[in-house]
Order: structure tokens, then sequence, then C-alpha cells
């Protein structure tokens, strides 16, 4: 990979409820594996948004005493229902106008940083046909330290050659949005999961927004 212009735009991406409108269907896994452990959880959603899964499992099943590998069999096992589910839906819940945005902007440095378990990375990209366009995939077990905190949209802009302050970050979480200014990065809030997301730059519903490329040819004179 080449060295970046020093002042160049990058953009980075969440997955889930970004690329990939999956909200729903992560609750529908967690309920279906929840109900086998003979679990009920109220707030599935409210609690599992933005979460990694070792921190979710810790949470839901946080009456036992489980090891890390316990934690780890757990969170795969959720997932496994997560794919099933998910992989025929996959064209339907491919978040509107995300492919072509990524193709119009391929000239510029594009990065990934998911909570994501690496095998629904691979199933989303490769499904969505997209992972070309991503020069640098980070996941939440590359970086010690989860969404709220700055570390892996850090460790995407060092992939990327870049700086901080020179990357777009698109999220739909909470925590997500709170990671990225943690790491002094601009921020478009998408709702596909959230009806208001405070604390962004710009709020769209998807990349069809109109809104969307005037702000970016903004930010690009900018820099």
């Amino acid at each position: 990979m080449g060295k970046v212009a020093q002042n160049q735009l990058a953009l980075i991406f969440d997955m889930d409820g970004v690329i990939i409108d999956s909200t729903s269907t992560h609750t529908r896994a967690w309920e279906e594996y929840l109900k086998r452990q003979g679990v009920e959880t109220p707030r599935i959603e409210d609690r599992m948004l933005g979460k990694r899964n070792d921190e979710i499992v810790r949470d839901f099943l946080g009456d036992r005493q489980l090891t890390d590998d316990e934690i780890f069999q757990h969170g795969a096992a959720k997932e496994k229902i997560y794919r099933e589910i998910i992989a025929p839906e996959l064209n339907d819940r491919t978040v509107p106008g995300v492919a072509e945005f990524l193709q119009r902007h391929q000239q510029l440095p594009i990065g990934l940083a998911t909570n994501a378990e690496p095998a629904n990375v691979e199933l989303i990209l490769d499904g969505a046909e997209i992972r070309r366009y991503f020069r640098a995939i980070v996941n939440g077990h590359d970086v010690k330290r989860p969404k709220p905190y700055p570390d892996i949209y850090l460790r995407v802009a060092e992939l990327l050659q870049t700086q901080p302050e020179n990357c777009v970050v698109f999220e739909d979480s909470r925590t997500g949005v709170q990671a990225a200014r943690a790491a002094g990065m601009h921020v478009v809030g998408l709702t596909t999961t959230l009806a208001d997301l405070s604390d962004v730059d710009l709020s769209i519903r998807s990349f069809l927004d109109p809104g969307i490329e005037p702000w970016l040819q903004t930010m690009g004179t900018a820099f």
C-alpha cells in the first residue's frame, strides 16, 4: 500500500448498522440462543448495541462462573445462529447505496472498524462483494479495549497511514460515536438503528441521502 497524502480524507466504516442493517437479526439470534440456554433476558437490543461479544456474554450470562474460553464459545455459538439467519437475507439487508458509495470513493483510503466477529466480517464483505474497497480491516479481537474506547479507530487510521483528524467515521451506535470522537475523528451517524444520534457532524438514513456527497465535498476541500 502506498503512503497516503498527508492531508487526504480517509473513510472508516463500522459494519453492523452501517454496511448491513443487522441489529434486529442480532437481536433474534441472541433471543434464540438465550432461549436454548434457558435464560430470560430483558432489553436485549439496548444492552447489546455497540458492544463486543465478550461484554455481551458477561452481561447476559453474568450469574454464571464462566472462563474466558466459555465466554468465547457462548459468543461463537450465538454468531453461528446469526450467520444462518442473515445469509439468505444479505442482499435485502445491505444498507441502501453503500456499495455504490464505496465504488465512487474507492480512490480514498477506506477502512473497516467493527466489533463484529471475524467470521461475520468475512460473510458480509464477501457476500456483498465489497471487500476490495477496504485497505484496512480491524475487528474487536484486534484491539485490547473495545468501543467506546478509541483504540479500534486509531488502529485503522494507523494502518491507513493517515491522521485521525483527517478521518470520517460512519457509525450507528452511541458507543461507536463516542469511540470515534475520542479518536479525534469526524462522524456521520447512520439512523438505521437509532432514530437520533447526538454528537455527529451529519445524520443520514442511508448512503442514498442527498446530503452526504455535498458534505463530503466540503470536508475534502477543508484538507
